[in-house]
This record gives C-alpha cells, sequence and structure tokens, in this order.
C-alpha cells in the first residue's frame, strides 16, 4: 500500500484526484467516448443528484471492469450482524456495559465479517435514518473476500492493534488513536498487518458525516479539515472466484466474482474513505470554573431535518489540561435526551474508577440517569484543584437522537456486566 496519503480537506466539499498510472484520468470530460487506457469510466453518487452543491457528493472512477459486471446475489447467514428493525426484545431504561468481546480461538479463523457482533441500533435502513454500533474482533484476513454496506456508511474505531482497508479508491492504514470512514456502497476488505485486531464499528444510516459547525468558536478548534486524509488509487488484478459480500436492506448476500472489485486505476471527486488521527483534535475547554457539554468534543456528526438535533454524533474524550477553579472535573451526573453509546480505546475514562476496559462499552439510553461512580465521586469532589492532566487516554461516545434498542444476543452475551448498577450503590446521603 502507499503510505504518503493526500490530505481530504476544504469541509468534506472539495474535489480530488488520485492514479495509479499516470494518464488514467481523462481531460475534459468524465466520461469520454473512449476512457484512457481501456477503462470504464463510472460515476459513483452518495448524495441524490440534485442535492444542494455544499453537500452533493460523488466520484468518477476508471476501472477495469465496470461494477456492473457480476452475476446475482443470493442470501447468505448474517452471522452475528443484525439491522433494523432492532425489535428482538422490549426496549428497556436499564444502563448497559460490556466487557471487551473475546477474541477469537487461534484455531478459528475470523475475518472482519466473521468478528462482527452487534450491540444495538435504532432507525431504518429503508428510509436511511438511525444507526447500529458494532464491535469486532478478528484474526484472519479478507484475502478474497470482500464487503460492500448498501445500508449506511462505516466509522472504524481500532482498539486493539492496525487494520488496512483496501478500498474500491485505495488502502488506508487505521491503527487505534485513528478512525476511518467508509462510505455507504464503497466496496473493500480488511487486512490484518497483526495477527488479530478489535475494535468498534458505527454504522450511520443517515445523513453522511460531516464536520459540525463551530458557532461562537470560530474559524479554528475541534478537528480541522487538512488533518483528514484520503488514499491514493491502487488497484488490484485476480483471476480467481472471489466473494463479494453485501449487506443490504439488513441482511447479508454475496455473488461470486471473476475478478476484484477493487479495480479502480483512477478517481477523481469527493465522494472518498477517509481517516483522522484523533491526536489532531484541538481540544476546547474551560479556563475559569464549571466545564462545557460534551458536545465541545464532537469530531463528525450526521445531521437530520431538525437543526441541532443530530441523527448521530461521534464525539472523542482525548488527553487535555482541566483546569477549572472551584469545579467537579470529571463529567457531573446527568440525564440526556440523546442516548450514549460509549467506547474506550486506551487508558482510564475519567469518569470510571473501574470496570471500564479498553474494548468495552456502556450504553445509557435517553434519560438514563448516569454519571461519576462512588469511587470517582469521592476523589473528585476532595481533590486538590490543582492544573491537572488527562494523558494516555482516549475514549469515545456515540450519541444519537433515537433511544438504542439493544440485540437479544448483546443482553445475553457472557461479556455483559450483569452488576452495572452497582458502581453507583456507594453513592451515601450528605445532607446536611
Amino acid at each position: 500500500m502507499a503510505d504518503d496519503e493526500f490530505h481530504y480537506s476544504g469541509g468534506f466539499g472539495n474535489e480530488f484526484a488520485s492514479e495509479a498510472v499516470e494518464g488514467a484520468i481523462p481531460h475534459g470530460r468524465n466520461s469520454p467516448q473512449q476512457a484512457p487506457l481501456g477503462l470504464y469510466a463510472e460515476q459513483i453518487s452518495g448524495t441524490a443528484f440534485t442535492q444542494p452543491r455544499a453537500v452533493n457528493r460523488r466520484t468518477w472512477v476508471y476501472r477495469i471492469l465496470p461494477s456492473a459486471r457480476h452475476p446475482a446475489f443470493a442470501r447468505i447467514g448474517n452471522g452475528r450482524l443484525r439491522s433494523t428493525p432492532f425489535d428482538e426484545i422490549e426496549p428497556g431504561p436499564n444502563r448497559l456495559r460490556w466487557d471487551p468481546l473475546p477474541l477469537p480461538r487461534a484455531d478459528t479463523p475470523a475475518d472482519f465479517i466473521d468478528g462482527l457482533f452487534t450491540v444495538g441500533g435504532n432507525g431504518d435502513v429503508r428510509t436511511r435514518e438511525g444507526m447500529a454500533v458494532h464491535v469486532y474482533a478478528a484474526n484472519a484476513d479478507m484475502r478474497d473476500r470482500y464487503l460492500v454496506d448498501s445500508d449506511g456508511e462505516l466509522l472504524f474505531v481500532p482498539e486493539l492493534n492496525t487494520i488496512v482497508l483496501h478500498t474500491e479508491l485505495g488502502p488506508l492504514r487505521v491503527s487505534p488513536g485513528e478512525i476511518a470512514v467508509v462510505p455507504r456502497g464503497i466496496r473493500f476488505r480488511v487486512e490484518l498487518p497483526d495477527t488479530f485486531a478489535r475494535g468498534y464499528l458505527c454504522e450511520n444510516f443517515g445523513a453522511a458525516f460531516t464536520l459540525p459547525e463551530r458557532g461562537p468558536i470560530g474559524a479554528n478548534g475541534l478537528a480541522g479539515e487538512r488533518d483528514f486524509k484520503a488514499p491514493h488509487a491502487a488497484f488490484e488484478e485476480r483471476a480467481r472466484t472471489v466473494q463479494v459480500v453485501n449487506k443490504f436492506a439488513g441482511n447479508l448476500w454475496a455473488a461470486d466474482y471473476d475478478h476484484s472489485p477493487l479495480d479502480v486505476v483512477a478517481w477523481h471527486g469527493n465522494y472518498v474513505p477517509y481517516k483522522y488521527d484523533t491526536a489532531d483534535f484541538m481540544v476546547l475547554g474551560t479556563v475559569s470554573f464549571d466545564h462545557p457539554d460534551p458536545s465541545i468534543y464532537t469530531v463528525l456528526t450526521s445531521p437530520s431535518d431538525t437543526p441541532g438535533l443530530a441523527n448521530l454524533d461521534f464525539v472523542v474524550f482525548a488527553p487535555r489540561w482541566l483546569v477549572g477553579e472551584d469545579t467537579f472535573r470529571p463529567p457531573w451526573f446527568h440525564r440526556n435526551v440523546m442516548s450514549e453509546f460509549m467506547g474506550l480505546v486506551t487508558g482510564v475514562y475519567d469518569a470510571r474508577a473501574e470496570g471500564f476496559a479498553p474494548g468495552g462499552a456502556s450504553l445509557h439510553n435517553t434519560f438514563a440517569s448516569h454519571g461519576p461512580d462512588a469511587q470517582t465521586y469521592a476523589r473528585a469532589s476532595t481533590a486538590d484543584l490543582a492544573p491537572e492532566k488527562l494523558d494516555r487516554t482516549l475514549a469515545f461516545m456515540v450519541e444519537s437522537r433515537w433511544m438504542v434498542a439493544v440485540t437479544s444476543q448483546a443482553m445475553q452475551a457472557g461479556h455483559r456486566q450483569p452488576d452495572y448498577d452497582a458502581v453507583w450503590s456507594g453513592l451515601s446521603r450528605n445532607f446536611r
């Protein structure tokens, strides 16, 4: 793969171009009568043709064979992947937490698709609203197997070891601390440079991720456009049978191709996979007292039709200084109209003393009461408030406007913590 990835900038609106072979992109016309080098011209449209220019996304690809050249798809088993409607069990108001998903056994190969485990979700893939949260644990490469998600775009959050996303538009190497997004409808396969990998996967059924507005923050801060990177073109030619798995309307379908679907020699446009290093996130916070709402840590947002009410927000809690005077510094006790799914990539989350390990997850649905556990509260409420650096930690949160319905497998999983409520049982009456 190419290591010299180029910057993807301009507020997710600018066009970019990449060639694996010089001269593969035609000049002056997107679809000339004959594309250069005997290639086929094809447009991938991520939005309706008539959507406003500011949000319109499409990419022209120049490929060895058009993507239309394939046999019919047939249904295959979904494994531990679930999708809308999330109605297996009755939704409940209880707070939930899970230990890390166990890694597959060494004698049982499991690639990325096999290793997917759906925790829950909401909305409807058929009307393109809502989201799903998954975790993955894999110990095998997708060598002759590819995945395309027709239902939503995929946000990858590696937790244990690096993954390489070989996409139609080129490869992205994504390590813990980085995130990556593969747009809806883009084909890819996952390679593991190490013997195994684990992480989180957010599936966005709604409007494509974009950067949040900064408002009074001004021109700088949060995630900067220039820090997002997209791949260089890199094509595969394979003369053997491969399997393409298509997630469509919540189920998995498969077809055997006689060629690799990653045969794009060149491309130009703005509908592209990309990655981002969370170390580049410019954290903002208070320099006086109290601290702002966690929305100040939003990296990407999927907007809804209601301004300010996201279909989905992706938020990171990165290393940062805490300097607020006379302030309870961990996240305070709260109830929220938004539903919150949290994961931990590395280190310790500042609102939890124990029980929340890297690779683990928690879910606090709409208006579920939550906040620091008893041990954290006791420490933070009596601490000497000198400037403090939260370091060597990275947690994230996926927020949704709707409640997250949990799958039956997540509720019955052996790695779910049945006594999660007990972390608050040590809070005592201190009223005087």
